[in-house]
């Protein structure tokens, strides 16, 4: 007989909430303390925004080969590995004593969560049987997540205020020190004997595709959408993804299934989180600015006005999973995403001369309600009818549209407020283009609710292979082939 992750559902939903919380924190918690960054090392200008974009250009470019490798050799194995990957490279940051090796530092993070999130997520759908039990599995994930981004803010504030800069990037490692040993008590899965090889040339374009595009995108700051590097970067992406997909299809041993995208469950599921990943990241992004460049708080209160938001996700995401316990992710996420959009329309109408309970306070409850009723079914609807022996690619997938949407649509919005300020500081100019921004994610949301009406089915799909392992042709994940 052999072992598997269900002996200890517990311990790998801890695990997994554990380090998923420590990625979202990370997203966030570096930004404020940038300027402190800048002065304590010497960065240029320019460079600056490398300490960010590095980071979002090798986690978003290389989720989807993290995901198909945790198939091939082991969630567990993978998200040990990239766990240890991210804490080394937290250390060195925290570490670095000039600009280069803190950017070094910041792409190793990347690499290192593109391994273990999509392990994370593909412990638990792997681990936690399709129902009641992985809704309220994936309510918790994704509540932690949300939380690790908001109170990122917040940390990054306090800790660079009160202990040094260099504490945004040394906090987590007692978080990652947590997750490895809540993982250890984890049986590995058993997994089957298959030698099916890397898909090199898939991971190639995939790699190059996706990065490219993350990186086109994240330049728009400087550069502008129709500048000449600008579409010349992102033609490059287009036509490596075209290629991607063209070589998909013509292997037996894809990186990214193409027929996987034929199930209306995780099609929709992967749209829609694009969308709702816009919105909400854009509306963190935007909120921020207006409570300390309008109404002049201060970072570490900017911070603080965050936390009714997670209370508010926290409370969205466990009515998310007794609704979707009792029938299916649709039911909660077309409600939520129109619930996100109402508060996001509220945020909308934010003033120079606002107060933090009418302009923050109040949408900001709405809204992260709304979010917390997406948040969890949509993971769940993502995975929903996938094999678990395809539980990491649909994994790697869905993070994969997650962080591009929040990638892209941030920037998006970005162009979109700084057209509509132009070249005036005041605030009254600066509140008008956060206020058109925040209007278009309430748009976003919207869009999300039709896709969750129009392409998510109406009722559960079947599983393909609740037990597609067998104990005499299996081996544990991890052990050498």
């Amino acid at each position: 007989m052999y072992k598997n992750s269900e002996g200890r559902p517990g311990a790998a939903l801890a695990a997994a909430a554990v380090a998923q919380f420590v990625f979202a924190l990370d997203m966030s918690v570096v930004n404020v303390a940038l300027p402190a960054i800048r002065t304590a090392l010497g960065f240029a200008s320019l460079d600056l925004s490398w300490i960010v974009h590095v980071y979002a250009l090798t986690f978003g470019g290389l989720l989807l080969l993290g995901g198909r490798a945790c198939d091939l050799y082991g969630h567990r194995l993978l998200f040990i590995g990239g766990l240890t990957v991210f804490g080394l490279c937290s250390l060195t940051g925290g570490l670095a004593q000039a600009p280069w090796q803190l950017i070094a530092a910041r792409a190793g993070q990347g690499l290192g969560a593109a391994a273990a999130a999509p392990a994370a997520l593909g412990m638990l759908t792997t681990t936690f049987p399709e129902g009641p039990r992985r809704v309220r599995a994936l309510g918790v994930w994704s509540a932690v997540n949300a939380a690790g981004g908001a109170l990122g803010v917040l940390a990054g504030g306090l800790l660079t205020a009160y202990a040094g800069w260099r504490w945004v990037m040394l906090v987590n490692l007692p978080i990652v020190a947590a997750a490895l040993t809540l993982v250890a008590g984890v049986p590995a899965r058993a997994r089957p004997d298959r030698r099916e090889r890397l898909d090199v040339l898939g991971a190639v374009l995939a790699t190059g595709g996706v990065g490219l595009l993350v990186f086109g995108v994240v330049r728009t700051d400087a550069r502008g959408w129709a500048s000449p590097s600008t579409v010349a970067t992102l033609a490059a992406a287009a036509a490596l993804l075209a290629a991607f997909a063209y070589a998909e299809s013509r292997t037996s041993a894809p990186l990214l299934r193409l027929g996987l995208l034929r199930s209306r469950w995780v099609a929709g599921a992967n749209l829609l989180v694009f969308l709702a990943a816009a919105g909400q990241f854009a509306a963190f992004y935007f909120a921020s600015l207006y409570m300390q460049q309008v109404l002049g708080m201060g970072a570490a209160a900017t911070g603080t006005a965050f936390l009714p938001f997670s209370a508010s996700l926290i409370a969205g995401t466990i009515m998310a999973t007794r609704v979707t316990a009792a029938r299916t992710p649709r039911a909660a996420l077309m409600p939520g995403a129109l619930l996100a959009a109402a508060g996001l329309a509220w945020f909308a109408f934010i003033s120079p001369g606002g107060d933090f309970l009418t302009n923050v306070l109040g949408p900001s409850i709405v809204t992260g309600v709304g979010v917390g009723l997406v948040l969890a079914p949509v993971a769940a609807a993502a995975t929903t009818g996938v094999a678990s022996r395809e539980a990491g690619m649909a994994s790697g997938l869905f993070s994969s549209s997650r962080q591009l949407g929040g990638c892209v649509g941030l920037a998006a919005l970005a162009t979109i407020a700084a057209h509509r300020t132009g070249a005036a500081t005041d605030p009254a100019a600066l509140n008008g283009g956060y206020a058109l921004s925040l209007a278009v994610s309430a748009c976003l949301f919207v869009l999300a609710a039709v896709v969750a009406f129009g392409v998510l089915p109406r009722r559960r799909a079947a599983t393909p292979d609740p037990h597609p392992t067998t104990p005499t042709n299996n081996r544990l994940e991890g052990t050498p082939s």
